[in-house]
């Protein structure tokens, strides 16, 4: 575990030396302007559509900082060529990989703490209000969703052949996901076979990320949601997680370094 943890700070590290950090600054000042156009309007729909928006730029701004993290650890380590000096010492190349995914998820963790709390901030200046359950689920979730997300392009990042090739194809697949997973099923029952069978086997085989979405709790502020169905999504993503986790560790194992 020390080994993993080394590795993971050392990502950690290097997040913040990058453009990432500036990246994070920029959007967060972004966000502060949208919501303090809420000064100029007094209905409640306009300052729940405000809200709205900030959200969205959020889980975007999140979904490419995860992604593109992700994406260039074990490539830059090939192309530096400081996976041999790495692996020369006692530590094994899954050790490497669990490593690789603490730091990029801890990492995400940080950066959306930064924009949870500016953005209640700044809502809670606004309405008056700050639904404190409403955003600890929210922001748990959004972290859940990040990790299978992070896990998924370090799969990507051993099967692929470039970082940038990763990046596209993990984040065409990761939106299609949020916007038709949920629908796949209903588009089953309209289809004949043998193609409702296949949609169906899709279905039920790929991550729904739209479960961990919280967004509209903390737009409307409506009543927190049951913790069991928090635990049990939880849950659901660990296990989507663990399973790109095992199949990344298997695939690098096997993977020729020169």
């Amino acid at each position: 575990m020390n080994k993993i943890l080394a590795v993971s700070g050392v990502v950690i590290k290097e997040l913040y030396r990058r453009k990432d950090f500036y990246v994070l600054l920029t959007l967060t000042a972004l966000v502060t302007v949208c919501m303090g156009s809420v000064n100029f309007f007094n209905d409640s729909h306009i300052v729940r559509f405000l809200k709205e928006i900030c959200l969205q730029l959020i889980w975007i701004s999140m979904l490419v900082i995860a992604v593109t993290t992700a994406a260039r650890q074990l490539p830059l380590e090939r192309e530096n060529r400081t996976i041999f000096p790495l692996l020369a010492k006692p530590i094994s190349r899954g050790q490497v990989v669990l490593g690789k995914f603490l730091g990029c998820w801890l990492a995400c963790g940080i950066a959306l703490l930064v924009f949870y709390v500016f953005f209640a901030l700044i809502s809670a200046s606004k309405t008056h209000t700050l639904p404190m359950a409403q955003y600890l689920q929210a922001g748990w979730m959004h972290w859940q969703m990040l990790g299978t997300v992070v896990a998924m392009t370090l799969l990507g990042s051993v099967v692929f052949t470039s970082p940038a090739e990763n990046v596209t194809i993990t984040l065409i697949v990761t939106v299609g996901i949020l916007f038709t997973a949920e629908y796949l099923h209903k588009l089953a029952g309209r289809m004949t076979e043998p193609s409702a069978s296949i949609l169906t086997v899709i279905y039920f085989a790929v991550p729904h990320l739209e479960f961990f979405n919280l967004q509209r709790l903390v737009v409307h502020e409506w009543p927190p949601v049951e913790w069991t169905y928090i635990g049990a999504a939880t849950l659901y993503g660990a296990v989507y997680t663990a399973f790109f986790l095992l199949a990344a560790c298997l695939v690098f194992r096997r993977k020729a370094l020169n």
